[in-house]
């Protein structure tokens, strides 16, 4: 999600749980080690002065050792050693302000297996993925690849109380937005949310088709949980929707992204990742339209959102833009395409 979301004790939780799994459990474990071994090579990197002893310390301690969730979480997010001692040299105060987050975050998904089984009976398909919690570079709360579910502990166990002083104004403003919506209270949404991305089929090449994407991973975990995410464009969207998808439509054949996903607040509306609201409410009026729910909700899951084709019929059946819309912005986007 751009914003547009994720100690002993809990280990010993988590172990009772992994100890003599189940099938299920074993389809959907939660791997949190990487947290502890990131906080071990903190306070070794803070206790070093020399710059090549940090570089050494990060890769033995907490890089190297990694689960293959880190490794997939640093390949997805573009992740280096250097980001990691940047934010360590340049955040203290907000690293000191997370640790406790962090650490309790695997208590705060004691009920995940639960949760994914719900998704399961929603969606009986269900393929296996594992979610893992890593430290990132302060730039993803959850993201996938493969199958698997990345979660960036450093912002997902944020909140109210999190010290962000230290950053430049924009990223201050963005993480004090986001951390204001006590991210942590909202973990199982996040995992089921991104739970969902592991069984789709994307990225998409326009914004409308990027957009279903993540509308529809919004929509299937409000089957779930019962709730949206507890962000700004869950709250505006509702209430704004004439002008949203006025404005959308003018721009939903774009092939980037930035003014409506994972981005900072647009100026026109002051909330930011409107394009989620955007794709839930269309993915919304599908599954209204549908006879069957259990069938829609299969085709909402296994939609081929990197199929311009395949998203356009799809937005058509919802009955959110008419055929005669859908023609109208493509031919509009292919017009204001230079020609090459």
């Amino acid at each position: 999600m751009n914003i547009r979301t994720w100690s002993a004790a809990l280990c010993c939780a988590m172990a009772g749980l992994l100890a003599a799994p189940t099938a299920a459990a074993q389809a959907h474990r939660l791997e949190t080690s990487d947290i502890a071994r990131f906080w071990t090579a903190y306070d070794a990197i803070r206790a070093s002065a020399d710059p090549a002893e940090k570089r050494r310390i990060l890769l033995r301690d907490y890089i190297e050792p990694g689960t293959p969730g880190l490794q997939a979480f640093m390949q997805a997010k573009g992740y280096t050693p250097e980001c990691y001692l940047q934010a360590i040299e340049r955040y203290p105060k907000f690293w000191a302000s997370v640790r406790a987050g962090t650490l309790a975050l695997a208590g705060k998904t004691a009920d995940a297996p639960q949760r994914i089984e719900t998704l399961r009976a929603l969606y009986p398909p269900l393929r296996p993925a594992t979610i893992y919690f890593a430290i990132g570079c302060l730039n993803s709360s959850g993201t996938t690849l493969g199958d698997k579910v990345l979660i960036g502990a450093e912002l997902a166990g944020g909140g109210p109380e999190t010290d962000v002083s230290e950053m430049a104004e924009a990223r201050r403003t963005n993480l004090g937005r986001f951390f204001a919506t006590r991210p942590s209270d909202g973990l199982p949404l996040l995992l089921v949310h991104e739970y969902v991305h592991t069984q789709q089929k994307g990225p998409g090449p326009t914004l409308l088709a990027q957009a279903v994407y993540e509308g529809a991973a919004d929509f299937v975990a409000e089957r779930v949980a019962g709730q949206l995410p507890p962000l700004d464009y869950a709250s505006y969207g509702p209430r704004n929707e004439a002008r949203l998808k006025r404005d959308f439509r003018a721009e939903m054949y774009d092939a980037g992204y930035d003014k409506w996903l994972y981005n900072a607040p647009d100026p026109r509306y002051g909330v930011r990742d409107l394009g989620y609201y955007m794709g839930y409410a269309i993915v919304r009026d599908y599954y209204a339209r549908a006879a069957d729910p259990q069938r829609a909700l299969r085709e909402i899951v296994e939609l081929d959102c990197t199929d311009q084709a395949a998203v356009d019929a799809f937005v058509q059946r919802s009955g959110f833009y008419s055929e005669a819309e859908l023609r109208a912005a493509a031919k509009a986007a292919r017009a204001a395409t230079p020609a090459r």
